[in-house]
């Protein structure tokens, strides 16, 4: 008994590990580069999400916003609100996100369950920083942001070719409805 327990102990702590590991991945997916010299000052505040694939913790969800800003220590807050129109109620969660390398890198981590770390990355944004294309570490995860409820078609279709030549099938985005 005491050598399984010998085996099985380290054996399991060591998934255990790799699974926790393989969670927090903060890559971004291949061939995708993040915006270079990012003002994360001109990026903070409260953006309405125009489009995303269908996720668990966002499913249900019409006027789904997220707001930016900066915590005392740096980081940054993340707080994600979005109206589920099933259950007829709000929902809100409450995140932080840090910069993978330096704050002129659009890679950020974002984690609303600590230890669990998510990529987020900025690959594209407009030169006033009023629309953004948003990726996760993978083809799974994207969204479409804009300070405002829509967005310009040409912003929409530029941001659409650019998921598209990555790999992303954007056919499967659900459009957001804010009412």
């Amino acid at each position: 008994m005491k050598t399984f327990q010998k085996i099985a102990i380290p054996v399991s702590i060591g998934v255990l590990g790799f699974i926790l590991f393989k969670s927090c991945s903060v890559g971004i997916p291949k061939g995708a580069t993040a915006v270079k010299n990012f003002d994360e000052d001109r990026y903070l505040g409260k953006w309405y999400e125009i489009a995303r694939f269908d996720y668990k913790f966002e499913k249900d969800m019409d006027n789904v916003t997220a707001t930016y800003s900066k915590n005392p220590n740096g980081t940054i807050r993340v707080d994600n609100k979005g109206y589920d129109y099933v259950k007829k109620e709000w929902k809100e969660s409450i995140g932080e996100a840090k910069f993978v390398k330096d704050a002129s890198e659009a890679r950020l981590k974002v984690s609303f369950f600590k230890p669990i770390w998510a990529g987020y990355n900025v690959l594209d944004i407009d030169d006033n920083y009023q629309y953004a294309l948003i990726v996760g570490s993978s083809l799974k995860y994207l969204w479409i942001l804009s300070r405002t409820k829509e967005i310009p078609e040409s912003i929409r279709q530029r941001f659409l070719e650019k998921a598209k030549k990555l790999g992303y099938n954007t056919n499967e985005l659900i459009w957001v409805k804010h009412n």
